[in-house]
């Protein structure tokens, strides 16, 4: 990846938990500069005119300076590999065992973890968000269906 690079965090600033996931990034040390956008924001139709922006309203999107752009456990793992404190993290969650992961590991570093339980189906482990108003309308906090 190009050393100037820069990310951008699209994510959904009506859901509390991805408020608080955005909070605490802002505050990391980061290794990779940060720009967090408000998905379906006019900046971000502005910034992104050729993303799916109604996409991007459901899932957490990161898009790369250089054009990159990640989605679902993909987008979790790159903002913990933006941090200083997370990257060696992010890297073994990159793996594809691990990559399933992901969420549940980027909102345990944000200190959400009281808001996650974890449940084993089948051969994989699958995380869920539960507790009060977090995440009840946000379809990029939800598991994703397994299969």
């Amino acid at each position: 990846m190009p050393t100037d690079l820069r990310l951008t965090v699209l994510n959904d600033p009506a859901c509390p938990l991805c408020r608080r996931f955005a909070d605490w990034l802002a505050r990391q040390p980061l290794l990779v500069p940060l720009d967090l956008v408000p998905a379906g924001s006019a900046e971000a139709r502005t910034r992104f005119p050729t993303l799916d922006h109604a996409r991007t309203a459901e899932e957490i999107t990161v898009i790369g300076s250089d054009g990159s752009v990640w989605t679902r456990e993909h987008a979790w793992v790159m903002c913990l590999w933006a941090t200083r404190s997370h990257r060696g993290a992010a890297l073994r969650l990159s793996r594809p065992s691990l990559l399933p992961l992901a969420r549940g590991a980027a909102y345990s570093a944000a200190g959400v973890r009281h808001l996650l339980s974890r449940t084993q189906v089948g051969d994989r482990l699958q995380v869920e968000v539960h507790g009060g108003d977090y995440a009840d309308g946000c379809a990029g906090c939800r598991p994703l269906p397994q299969g």
